[in-house]
């Protein structure tokens, strides 16, 4: 169960609390969101351990996880604090009030990038709202590490997280992206991984290019790309395959008839009109938004 470490959390004041205690006087304060490695401890950053070190909090999502991440680099927290999508609205008043008198708070989750579906939002919301310093303290990321290497289009894309676990929702929703024109990023539990690919076979169909990223940066790295077909048959052949973290990326879809049809009468017509009247034409025969047409127009005149 997570614990909170050191002495409860009080506001001192600016003048005489946070600011007097911290070690590393060099950090101003504010809020430092702080990405953590997702699987390979020697990814964390520098900066993030200069951060940690010196922070008079830590918002950990699992102070347990937290706990032997700073071992391992030998930092003794301040204070060790649970802040996850359970207690963060009830912790969110105490964390302010740290804020407000001055102290250096590090927000991290379990691994990755915070917020990146991941506890945090509104306190960083909050934050800004009250006209207080957030910093970036850049690192690890799954989405764009697995983009990086999954050999999919990688601009633009769209990141998912987990679908719906119960299995008339996850169909739904994987049967409203069929036509997503960027590449599709979702987070997968292993044990739904199997009717996850089942139904992003029968949404999308079994020739649709994807990719699994399997435990990212750690030894056992895998990139599987292939078809979802291809995907769906390598995992039933053993089940075994599907131990570990995945992240799973599904290639852009096709056109819809009525966009590809406004392509087609863009490029005719940029040939004998301004593109502002070539977009008023088209709209009119396709009945697409003139914004969208017009993005649609400048894609197609781009080198």
């Amino acid at each position: 169960m997570d614990a909170d470490f050191g002495p409860p959390l009080r506001y001192h004041g600016r003048h005489h609390g946070f600011a007097q205690q911290r070690m590393n006087q060099s950090l101003h304060p504010g809020l430092y969101v702080v990405a953590t490695p997702i699987g390979n401890l020697d990814d964390l950053g520098r900066r993030a351990q200069q951060v940690l070190t010196g922070a008079d909090l830590i918002l950990a999502e699992d102070t347990r996880v937290a706990r032997r991440l700073l071992q391992h680099f030998g930092i003794t927290p301040v204070r060790l604090l649970a802040f996850h999508e359970h207690n963060e609205q009830r912790s969110l008043s105490a964390v302010m009030d740290a804020l407000h008198g001055g102290a250096v708070v590090a927000l991290i989750s379990d691994a990755g990038t915070p917020l990146i579906h991941d506890p945090g939002f509104p306190l960083v919301r909050a934050v800004h709202a009250a006209g207080l310093s957030v910093h970036a303290v850049p690192g690890p990321c799954a989405v764009s590490a697995a983009l990086s290497v999954a050999g999919l289009p990688v601009a633009p894309f769209c990141f998912e997280g987990f679908l719906p676990p119960r299995p008339a929702a996850r169909r739904t929703r994987l049967q409203a992206l069929v036509h997503e024109p960027r590449t599709l990023v979702f987070f997968e539990a292993p044990h739904r991984l199997a009717a996850m690919l089942e139904d992003a076979c029968a949404c999308f169909g079994v020739s649709r290019p994807a990719a699994l990223v399997k435990e990212l940066s750690k030894a056992w790295e895998q990139v599987i790309q292939d078809t979802l077909g291809g995907l769906r048959d390598w995992l039933a052949a053993d089940p075994a395959r599907g131990r570990g973290e995945f992240v799973m990326l599904i290639a852009p879809g096709p056109a819809p008839a009525a966009e590809q049809l406004a392509r087609r009468l863009l490029q005719a017509l940029a040939a004998e009109l301004p593109h502002a009247r070539a977009v008023r034409v088209a709209a009119a025969v396709t009945g697409l938004p003139r914004n969208r047409l017009y993005r649609l127009g400048l894609e197609e005149t781009s080198p």
